[in-house]
């Protein structure tokens, strides 16, 4: 069982996490759902889309201006109340690593803190801990905060990806996170190249072995971008096709930008896998 702050979710279930960023520079929309209405609207439209998480960040993860706790704390607090008194049965999640932010964003009534830099702030796992909140252990090979990796090294990427993702969830359970609540994210792109994020995503399977529920974050990547040479606009196909490998490998839960494309994908794949029943088969029988 899978508890992510109110909602628990059965093993068999796949998640579909949309991004929605209250952001001015955000690499995939450009800001497109800064303004606090539009933001809004977005998360209206995945929720109609079938997305049982929306996850929302008020700082991009690449280079470039600061964004001050306060200021973060501006862009994202008032907005998860705001989802949370529309809908109070929908789990939000997050996207900092920042503690102080995670506080504030727990007491307005976020289920989960999406700590996409690795554990880089010590106590985001104690704030997760007193809200009994959910928490997202990724990767990003000690990399500090909005810093792209450059030349770095691994003996082994996956091996380096889950013992630090392992340790980081072992830490959260220590400090007192439910370990039902607890994910771990291999983070593509973070701290690796794109040979890295190829390997993580061809063995995937050796986190899944883990016993840990498996975040992905694939859309629209770099890696994604480099593999196939296309902009960031045109990496639909290839994050689909990324998708459906960890899918086969046992993913849970995807974070996307494009929701019911996503769905579609992962759905076909776990019924591929025999995870799931078709939704209607009737050819043959009938």
């Amino acid at each position: 069982m899978l508890k992510l702050g109110r909602r628990e979710f059965d093993d068999e279930r796949l998640l579909i996490m949309a991004i929605v960023n209250r952001t001015p520079d955000s690499f995939y929309d450009k800001g497109a759902t800064f303004a606090f209405d539009v933001a809004l609207d977005r998360v209206r439209s995945v929720v109609a889309d079938g997305a049982e998480i929306v996850d929302i960040g008020g700082v991009k993860a690449a280079p470039g201006d600061q964004v001050s706790p306060a200021e973060e704390i501006a862009r994202t607090v008032d907005f998860v109340a705001a989802v949370r008194a529309e809908f109070p049965d929908l789990v939000i999640s997050v996207d900092t690593w920042r503690a102080e932010v995670g506080d504030a964003a727990c007491r307005a009534g976020a289920d989960v803190m999406n700590d996409a830099w690795g554990g880089w702030d010590p106590d985001l796992a104690a704030v997760a801990a007193e809200h009994d909140a959910a928490i997202v252990c990724t990767h990003a090979g000690g990399f500090e905060p909005r810093t792209r990796p450059h030349r770095v090294q691994y003996d082994d990427v996956v091996a380096d990806v889950i013992a630090s993702t392992v340790g980081y969830a072992e830490r959260a359970v220590a400090a007192g996170v439910d370990p039902r609540s607890v994910l771990i994210d291999p983070a593509h792109d973070f701290g690796k190249n794109t040979f890295h994020s190829l390997e993580v995503t061809r063995r995937l399977g050796e986190m899944v072995a883990t016993g840990y529920p498996v975040l992905v974050s694939l859309s629209n990547k770099d890696f994604v971008g480099e593999t196939l040479d296309l902009p960031v606009g045109s990496r639909l196909t290839g994050t689909l096709a990324a998708t459906a490998v960890c899918a086969l490998a046992g993913a849970r839960i995807y974070r996307v930008h494009e929701v019911v494309e996503t769905r579609q994908t992962v759905d076909m794949v776990w019924s591929i896998a025999g995870r799931r029943p078709p939704r209607r088969a009737i050819r043959g029988l009938q």
